[in-house]
């Protein structure tokens, strides 16, 4: 959640999320039309487009150097890609695809899978597990999760009764949050062991598309935001035992009490961690238009970011105490000249000076960019050659420069 990519009818655009205020663009390339997929390796330098001009071709570039690093074709319209530092995958809708990332060989073919039209997958940015997740079914719930380092099915997990439409897992790959069509109920689920811990109730009205669902990255809190005006952040209580001791209250006792349980419950029993209600609420002035949310930190506060089609990017404030509306506090225009715009009514809040750097350098636990993967400028990835490990830090390509802001926690 340090950066994002947009695609346009005339290329795509990366931005530095490192600020409320200003909102820096990083790079801006138009030599390709229509891109509809647009995914970067963390902070680095690699990012891998797909273009309505060639929808069955990948494209891996390292955009600072302004080079291919190689190109693959598939059988069919890629629908979706996810990447982390040990894979890549990629979508269509019958079968998957699972690259290694250092050298872009091809590993395992996922070959008839369920009619997947909306290339529903997720995968762990945890490359120490990376696990897969996609749906085992057309008309059901069920949730295949795919381990894709030892490339074997894990389990499946029976998550909804009706289609899913959305899937995430937490920052490390030990939670996966679930959404059905209906988009009524929420459900998170431990992995790989697949038990539900926690069921989420976003409304009972109205049926409606979840389009986003997404963890914080310290896993407190889970975003869902929808096609309707409303987007829900619930809140995971008693997660980790990191967190500083809570007041000793009856309430928060029996919240440790029932979490605790829900490790040897059963599924249908512990199934009572439920709740009705959302810790915190966004109104959009927007509806009807797909959007993409993302809980981060921002000059060391909690923000919720949400990105919506007609090219805007709205940020809120975040009350991780007492929860409740977020409030607005700026407004981005993604598509003109980078420029922000400004939010009038809630100008009067001054940013906090405390820079982003400082914020990922004291909560990050990622491994030095010595050990992250690089690649051969020389195109070395099409001739299938393995990148040697000197390469990782040395090669005459880089990907995580110390210059570009700092990498996503992991």
């Amino acid at each position: 959640c340090s950066s994002l990519a947009i695609g346009t009818t005339t290329g795509y655009r990366l931005f530095s999320l490192s600020s409320v205020e200003h909102l820096d663009q990083v790079h801006e390339s138009n030599e390709i039309p229509d891109v509809y997929i647009v995914e970067r390796l963390f902070s680095s330098s690699l990012v891998v487009v797909v273009s309505h001009a060639k929808p069955q071709q990948m494209n891996v570039y390292h955009f600072k150097k302004g080079t291919e690093i190689c190109n693959y074709s598939y059988s069919s319209k890629i629908l979706s890609i996810r990447l982390n530092r040990q894979r890549l995958v990629v979508c269509l809708e019958e079968s998957i695809y699972i690259h290694n990332i250092k050298d872009m060989k091809l590993l395992k073919t996922i070959l008839d899978t369920p009619p997947n039209t909306t290339g529903l997958c997720a995968l762990s940015i945890n490359h120490a597990n990376s696990y897969l997740a996609y749906p085992g079914s057309a008309t059901s719930g069920e949730i295949v999760l795919y381990d894709g380092n030892t490339l074997k099915t894990a389990c499946t997990i029976p998550a909804h009764d009706g289609p899913l439409a959305a899937l995430t897992f937490n920052s490390t790959g030990s939670k996966l949050a679930s959404a059905s069509e209906k988009g009524t109920v929420i459900r998170v689920f431990s992995i790989p062991g697949g038990q539900k811990l926690y069921e989420f109730r976003r409304g009972m009205k109205r049926y409606v598309n979840i389009s986003s669902l997404v963890f914080s990255m310290d896993s407190q809190f889970l975003c869902a935001s929808s096609n309707t005006e409303t987007v829900h952040i619930f809140k995971l209580e008693h997660l980790t035992d990191s967190r500083p001791e809570e007041p000793p209250t009856w309430s928060g006792y029996m919240g440790k009490m029932f979490q605790a349980a829900t490790n040897y419950l059963p599924a249908q029993v512990s199934g009572m961690m439920s709740q009705d209600r959302a810790f915190a609420t966004v109104r959009l002035n927007i509806s009807g238009q797909r959007n993409i949310c993302a809980l981060s930190t921002i000059q060391k506060l909690p923000r919720l970011l949400v990105t919506t089609s007609d090219g805007h990017l709205y940020i809120y404030n975040l009350d991780p105490q007492d929860g409740g509306e977020c409030v607005l506090i700026k407004t981005h225009s993604l598509l003109g000249s980078g420029k922000m715009e400004e939010n009038k009514e809630n100008d009067l809040q001054p940013p906090v000076p405390q820079s982003y750097a400082a914020t990922v350098a004291r909560q990050s636990t990622v491994p030095s960019t010595s050990t992250m993967p690089g690649y051969s400028e020389d195109g070395g990835a099409l001739r299938g050659e393995v990148i040697p490990e000197h390469e990782f830090a040395t090669g005459p390509v880089c990907l995580d420069d110390e210059n570009e802001f700092p990498p996503v926690s992991i």
